[in-house]
């Protein structure tokens, strides 16, 4: 079995010999040599031989065909293996088999015609014989160094024709191929990468790709790059934090190695390690922050290439607050403030409530009545007598004080005396005259006040109506003109409480 790989084409353009100008084999296989003249008028074939020309030699006939004689075959490389098809062959078609091809078998075997008038003509047909390699490819492990080294290698074996080698990778280096005779006329490839190595470079992912005539498409082989180096260190978990009475502090030793660490030390650059130490393979651990630990530790971590190590200088601070209380301090400090906030509006309220108190209250128009309760004693009977221990005298500890009525239709008299239904107090049989003094309400009450004192005024009586006040100042009631029965009187009176001053006083109001 042969593999052509072209077309039936006349040898060479404008020549009548008609062959394939290549055909490919593996060895052990029959391949078929075909060969014709495609148009003999006027010309008349006289015989046909075939020659191989190896790569390297001589040409040398293999095959020779006379229609006069029979087919004769020459010393030659493949003679006992090679012969006319069909048989017995005619000059329109001389074509040859060669069976258990070898490799050596290679090279270009030409169909030559003798003719008359023309001469001699010929068509020349390559034959290729393919061998599938045996590809391979292996990492080299080297130390991280300076010089460039051989840290990668791929080969195709015994191929043929001879494979193609390519690298794929990031590493920065590069490939090399050279070229070996194998056996049977096949050829070796070797490809070696080479780069100057780093600590960076372990792990790096590297390809060997072999592209052959025999495959489908190019085999691949991926590999990692082995870079041996010393131990690279380094010491994490310090915060620059360590404060007085700190706990549970660690620092750990993190290294990176190729081969792997074999030991880790600690130690400290004083020489001692602090009692508050403790030591767990690459973790060190500080029970509590004192000033032995004020110093710089240092962790060795070694492995077969070499050692490498790192070191952290703890600085010792004095704790400037708690941590355990820094959530407490800051809720005090902030209740703090705002209480003082608070403490504050209602010191603010209550001063102006006192200074509108001070200065009194105005009706808010027309005939209305508005009348001031400064005291008062228990409510007086219907017959015009306090309520008490005698119907005809003052009942009770409480005296019954005077209600000052001011009438905003009577411009001259603004202030007038009333005690209950209209009638003096008496003591035992006699009359008892209540001296009245004109206090800050009866002036402010007067019509001495101008039109814009007036407003503000207004504006007060609407926005601070007893059933809405609720500031810390004493509460003033007023007995609107309509209680005919007494009703809030009742209640006046019974809360109003006498001194031994002579003062009258509520026993609910709030005072500052």
């Amino acid at each position: 079995m042969n593999i052509s790989l072209s077309l039936f084409l006349p040898g060479a353009s404008g020549q009548r010999v008609k062959v394939e100008p290549e055909v490919s084999s593996y060895p052990g296989q029959t391949v078929n040599l075909r060969c014709a003249f495609t148009d003999a008028t006027g010309i008349q074939l006289t015989m046909v031989t075939w020659i191989y020309e190896p790569k390297e030699g001589e040409r040398i006939n293999i095959a020779v065909f006379h229609p006069n004689f029979d087919p004769n075959y020459p010393d030659s490389p493949v003679k006992g293996r090679v012969s006319f098809t069909p048989s017995p062959p005619s000059l329109a078609s001389p074509s040859i088999q060669i069976s258990e091809v070898r490799m050596t078998d290679e090279g270009r075997y030409i169909c030559e015609y003798a003719t008359y008038p023309s001469g001699n003509e010929q068509g020349i047909t390559h034959l290729v014989m393919l061998a599938k390699p045996q590809n391979s490819a292996s990492i080299v492990t080297v130390e991280a160094g300076t010089k460039p080294v051989v840290v990668a290698r791929c080969e195709s074996l015994d191929g043929r024709p001879a494979a193609q080698i390519s690298w794929v990778t990031t590493a920065n280096g590069n490939g090399t191929t050279v070229s070996k005779a194998g056996a049977d006329n096949t050829v070796t490839m070797t490809s070696e990468y080479r780069m100057v190595p780093t600590a960076a470079d372990n792990g790096k992912d590297i390809s060997c790709v072999v592209a052959h005539r025999t495959q489908v498409k190019p085999e691949s082989f991926p590999l990692k790059l082995a870079v041996q180096y010393a131990p690279q260190v380094t010491i994490v978990g310090y915060d620059n934090n360590w404060y007085l009475g700190r706990t549970n502090v660690m620092l750990t030793c993190q290294a990176t190695a190729n081969p792997v660490a074999l030991s880790v030390l600690w130690k400290t650059l004083s020489g001692e390690m602090p009692d508050t130490v403790q030591i767990n393979g690459n973790e060190l651990k500080v029970l509590k922050v004192d000033d032995a630990v004020n110093t710089t530790f240092v962790c060795e971590v070694k492995n077969r290439i070499g050692v490498g190590k790192d070191q952290v200088t703890a600085i010792v601070r004095e704790p400037s607050v708690n941590p355990s209380n820094a959530g407490v301090v800051a809720g005090a400090v902030i209740g703090s403030l705002l209480a003082l906030l608070l403490v504050a509006a209602l010191v603010a309220v209550l001063i102006t409530r006192s200074r509108r108190q001070q200065q009194g209250y105005r009706a808010n128009g027309g005939s209305d009545m508005k009348t001031r309760i400064f005291g008062g004693g228990k409510k007086a009977s219907k017959n015009g007598t306090g309520g008490g221990a005698g119907s005809g005298g003052v009942g009770g500890g409480n005296n019954n004080g005077p209600i000052y009525v001011y009438n905003e239709s009577s411009s001259h008299q603004g202030l007038g005396e009333k005690n209950n239904h209209h009638q003096p107090l008496t003591m035992g049989g006699r009359p008892e005259v209540v001296a009245t003094t004109p206090t800050a309400q009866d002036i402010l009450l007067s019509n001495e006040l101008d039109d814009a004192e007036r407003r503000k005024f207004d504006e007060l009586e609407a926005e601070e109506r007893y059933d809405h006040f609720s500031g810390g100042a004493p509460i003033l009631q007023l007995r609107p003109p309509h209680d005919q029965d007494d009703i809030i009187g009742d209640y006046l009176d019974d809360d109003m409480e006498s001194q031994r001053d002579g003062s009258v006083i509520s026993r609910t109001a709030v005072y500052v």
